[in-house]
């Protein structure tokens, strides 16, 4: 019942109407306690050696300390194993972004096993780039598509949005990168001297918005957007919707623990058309995937 979003309160009451059994939210928060250490063991798990893909993205809650209530943010780090599956390799808890704390992360990570990512999806994450080239310096950093056109209408007002939205359509479908970087100079031609910080915003972070041009079309589906990440939380905010402010960072972090149980246990298939992505992965790392040569050849 905790781990489909019922508060211990409503677990205590419930408990008492069905089984006539006196049993306190305290105590009910203190039996839910006991999956921590699972928990922990699994945070600290060993990983796969080679990511081709990891989303990150985070959530925010709201959490009482003191007798105030904060926001704080969960980062949670998605991975796409070589066999095409997502696996859930990461859940860090942090009050404020930065190199530091990303720096800190992904050295878990390497310490927990893994070698090498291809391509990281990620929102605009100030200091990420420099951290990850610093952990994984062979990695490519993709950033969110949706997400810099949601940014990008932050400074238009809304008689314009349609069509300065209409306007981005033909950068990042472009065919390649030279021609998404003409149409980007005409949509900054068009809108430029009206909305400065909206190109602004296109040019400062081009070189890791235009990763994904360098790829196939069925890689640029998995990695313009961090949409397989968001996938997962839209299914934990169900659960953790009817929350209003945690007790702790331990309770948001151990509720997400069991949703992210739950969830993870119908991520037995690979993602649309994996077999044909693998192959052109293969192409362009090959050296980096050489010691899934056998797998990746069926033998």
């Amino acid at each position: 019942m905790y781990a489909r979003g019922m508060s211990t309160r409503n677990i205590s009451e419930y408990v008492k109407e069905i089984y006539a059994m006196e049993i306190s939210a305290t105590e009910i928060s203190h039996i839910t306690d006991k999956i921590i250490p699972l928990m922990n063991e699994w945070r600290n798990r060993p990983l796969e050696a080679v990511y081709p893909f990891v989303f990150l993205d985070c959530m925010h809650y709201k959490v009482r300390d003191n007798g105030t209530v904060e926001s704080r943010a969960i980062y949670n780090i998605l991975g796409i194993t070589r066999e095409g599956k997502k696996d859930l390799i990461g859940i860090y808890l942090s009050e404020n972004e930065g190199a530091k704390f990303w720096l800190s992360f992904l050295t878990d990570l390497k310490q927990r096993g893994v070698e090498d990512i291809l391509i990281a999806c990620i929102d605009g994450l100030k200091g990420f780039p420099e951290a990850i080239e610093a952990v994984f310096p062979k990695t490519k950093i993709q950033l969110c598509i949706i997400h810099q056109i949601r940014t990008t209408i932050r400074y238009v007002p809304e008689k314009d949005k349609k069509a300065v939205i209409a306007d981005l359509k033909p950068v990042y479908k472009a065919v390649n990168q030279e021609q998404a970087y003409e149409k980007l100079l005409e949509f900054d031609d068009k809108w430029g001297k009206r909305y400065p910080l909206a190109v602004k915003s296109w040019m400062d972070n081009w070189m890791n918005l235009s990763t994904f041009f360098e790829f196939t079309a069925e890689i640029r589906k998995v990695i313009y957007t961090t949409n397989a990440i968001e996938g997962m939380h839209r299914q934990i905010r169900k659960v953790t919707k009817t929350k209003g402010a945690f007790t702790s960072d331990q309770a948001r972090l151990k509720l997400v623990y069991l949703v992210v149980r739950d969830l993870s246990k119908k991520w037995t298939m690979s993602i649309h058309n994996w077999g044909l992505t693998m192959s052109q992965l293969y192409i362009k790392f090959g050296d980096r995937l050489q010691a899934d040569r056998e797998f990746f050849l069926g033998g």
